[in-house]
């Protein structure tokens, strides 16, 4: 059931974003992608960022991870709060999927 409510949260999210147009973007990075753009690359890591989550990030979230690069990720980090995401989870995954990123400013 707990995984069931989650999965609602991030979905109601998700519409809630592709129906305001949010396009927040970092400044001074070199993301290229929206904050909603980042978002959605980042969907595979979704049961490894739930707040107190046990689950280690796949194979897949390491993959778009390192796909989405380190400039993405902080647009993400310091962007909006995002429902159902706990950021310092959010943070560890570079470290998590061996990826070497520098840290978020």
């Amino acid at each position: 059931m707990r995984h069931t409510r989650s999965s609602k949260v991030f979905a109601t999210f998700v519409f809630m974003l592709m129906m305001t147009g949010l396009g927040v973007q970092g400044q001074g990075n070199s993301c290229g992608l929206t904050f909603f753009a980042s978002l959605i690359q980042l969907i595979p890591c979704r049961s490894a960022v739930i707040p107190f989550s046990p689950i280690p990030p796949s194979e897949t979230c390491c993959t778009a991870l390192k796909a989405l690069g380190q400039p993405c990720l902080c647009v993400l980090v310091n962007g909006p709060p995002i429902s159902g995401v706990d950021r310092n989870m959010a943070i560890q995954l570079p470290e998590k999927c061996s990826a070497n990123f520098e840290p978020c400013n």
